[in-house]
């Protein structure tokens, strides 16, 4: 009986604090692709995610029925940072849906003018809704309603203490008229938020977090790993503290029934390095509101992980040379660093000659047999000066213009010819450590990676045409994994069947070092056409800050490069999650996803012959 007592009570004092409009409420999961297209489409940075923010801590005075209720305490926001737009998870600002939802599309587009700093919050907020205003003049009805509807539900002036009432004043004229206010007094309490202007993205001292780039010893030791687990895309409150004195871990055990996991006790736990636990990690992290995080100033895993990572000479595949030397690319300094990492070109160990498998036997004779029509195919070839029959639509063309005008002959005649493709294809496998998940009780994500490359060999050598395979996976920039299965000059035989077979699952996923190489391999080739295939199951990473947009950027770039080349890349991935990432990648139609990963053994000789047969 107390109990549903209480559920009453809350509900109904938490419904007379809360200044939400709930029957007008929008979900940003709702507007989120016309939001993202809306933000990159004016400017917004293209490899930015545009995602929903948690609430986070707002110190503004509160109502009595609020303090009782203990609503508004915690206010979301839109901010944005370098890796994405946070934007509410949900608006019910205004009484009417449609305002809610352009509160939504406007956000997205003074974000898409932002760069994401701010010097005085009131005053760069102003700046940038004149930006805005002048760059897009039909947005100043919008604005208006906005800001109109705005100020009708801010706090009455008259009601606030006398040192707050100069501080509203100049709100409100400042979303009337932007631009027009200078000075904002300083008061106790936070104003109530300004839902049409953008926040700053923490309230964290910046020299607390230098960025990584700027001490190359501490770049060289953080350790960042592939998520084993897919987690809420939510930001938690964070702060820095002191690191413990103490220099020696204490080992402690965790009571399953605390419930309280935002307590912070001055102890430096000992900790596993284990993959096992890090499922169990991330659960723990997206339980937290409030991570308190130390900086430690001696880094000890990231070294003893390496040596462990690695297997011995004796044990690890062939290398082939002394390792090459490629450059990287830095977004934060726009420039390609110059011997940046160390590409070690690599033969699989324990390979010897096989036969193509039995259960890829009845698979390969089919596809050949489709190939092998490709190399018989003959097509005309037409705007010859001479040939075997007259172009009548080339004809034509040239009786019209010449009424007009003087014109020159372009060809008449279409000659017949037998087919001739001239093309260099170079697949490259992702190996890293991703692919010894498994598929089901038997397959493993390298079992299809190994039979999709042995097939698609198949289907080339049957219609002649010149290409070569590699694979690769990483361990810090010093370290990139380059295996040799077929080279441009080998012929495709037993031998090569034997390498693709003896694969093992490797490292981590440096793309753009990969990437560069079998740029520069299949640049040296003579053919007209060039095809760079991409065979991955997931985005580029590694363990020194090559996770996220570092790596995100890097890999554009070195797309970027191997397209003025004139080489046309093509990625296959088997991750559900690579719209959010590969159109900025290979643009709209520079890749496919493979959503059932036992399919990709037969998918990719097809995509092969959709990409080649025009």
């Amino acid at each position: 009986m107390e109990e549903w007592v209480g559920e009453l009570w809350h509900k109904y004092i938490t419904r007379k604090a809360s200044t939400h409009f709930v029957d007008a409420q929008v979900n940003f999961s709702e507007v989120s692709k016309s939001i993202g297209m809306v933000y990159r489409a004016l400017g917004g940075e293209q490899i930015k995610r545009v995602e929903a923010a948690t609430p986070r801590d707002y110190l503004v005075r509160r109502s009595f029925l609020q303090k009782i209720s203990g609503e508004n305490k915690q206010i979301s926001l839109a901010w944005q940072d370098e890796d994405s737009l946070r934007l509410p998870e949900s608006l019910a600002v205004f009484p009417a849906t449609e305002l809610n939802h352009d509160l939504y599309i406007w956000l997205a587009i003074l974000a898409a003018n932002h760069h994401g700093k701010f010097k005085h919050w009131a005053n760069d907020n102003q700046s940038l809704v004149v930006k805005v205003l002048k760059k897009y003049p039909a947005m100043k009805p919008r604005y208006q309603r906005l800001a109109q509807a705005m100020v009708d539900i801010r706090p009455n002036v008259d009601k606030l203490p006398q040192n707050e009432q100069a501080m509203e004043k100049a709100l409100i004229q400042a979303i009337l008229s932007p631009g027009t206010v200078k000075f904002f007094p300083v008061v106790n309490y936070a104003p109530q938020a300004v839902h049409l202007w953008l926040y700053p993205s923490a309230h964290v001292d910046p020299q607390l977090l230098p960025e990584p780039e700027e001490v190359t010893d501490i770049a060289e030791n953080k350790e960042q790993t592939k998520p084993l687990a897919k987690s809420k895309a939510s930001r938690k409150k964070a702060e820095r503290i002191d690191s413990p004195e103490s220099r020696d871990g204490m080992m402690i055990f965790r009571l399953e029934s605390m419930f309280s996991w935002s307590e912070f006790s001055k102890l430096d736990r000992g900790t596993d390095d284990t993959e096992e636990d890090d499922e169990q990690y991330q659960r723990v992290a997206e339980d937290l509101d409030h991570i308190t995080l130390s900086q430690q100033q001696n880094q000890k895993s990231a070294s003893i992980k390496i040596d462990l990572d690695l297997p011995s000479a004796s044990e690890d595949d062939i290398p082939l040379g002394e390792g090459i030397s490629l450059p990287e690319w830095n977004y934060k300094k726009q420039q390609l660093e110059d011997e940046r990492c160390l590409l070690q070109p690599m033969l699989p160990k324990d390979a010897f000659p096989q036969k193509l498998p039995v259960k890829l036997q009845k698979s390969a004779k089919i596809i050949q047999s489709q190939f092998e029509q490709m190399r018989n195919l003959r097509y005309w070839l037409k705007g010859q000066e001479q040939g075997e029959e007259l172009n009548l639509n080339a004809w034509l063309d040239f009786h019209v213009e010449k009424q007009i005008s003087p014109t020159q002959d372009k060809g008449l005649y279409q000659t017949f010819r037998g087919n001739n493709r001239d093309i260099s294809t170079l697949l490259l496998a992702d190996l890293s450590m991703s692919t010894d998940a498994y598929l089901d009780n038997e397959n493993r994500v390298i079992d299809v990676v190994k039979d999709s490359m042995m097939l698609f060999a198949e289907a080339l050598n049957s219609v002649g045409d010149n290409f070569a395979m590699y694979g690769f996976s990483s361990v810090k920039r010093s370290h990139v994994r380059f295996s040799l299965l077929k080279n441009f000059n080998e012929t495709y035989n037993n031998e090569v069947r034997g390498r693709v077979q003896a694969l093992r699952p490797g490292f981590y996923t440096r793309m753009g070092a990969a990437i560069r190489q079998a740029t520069k391999v299949i640049n040296e080739q003579k053919n007209s056409q060039k095809l760079l295939l991409i065979l991955t199951d997931g985005k580029p990473n590694d363990i020194d800050y090559y996770e996220g947009r570092f790596g995100i950027e890097d890999t554009h770039q070195a797309i970027k490069e191997a397209t003025k080349l004139g080489i046309k890349p093509f990625c296959i991935t088997i991750d559900v999650e690579a719209q959010a990432y590969l159109p900025y990648l290979f643009g709209s139609d520079g890749f496919t996803v493979i959503l059932k990963p036992s399919q990709l053994p037969l998918r990719l000789p097809q995509l092969y012959h959709q990409l080649t047969s025009h």
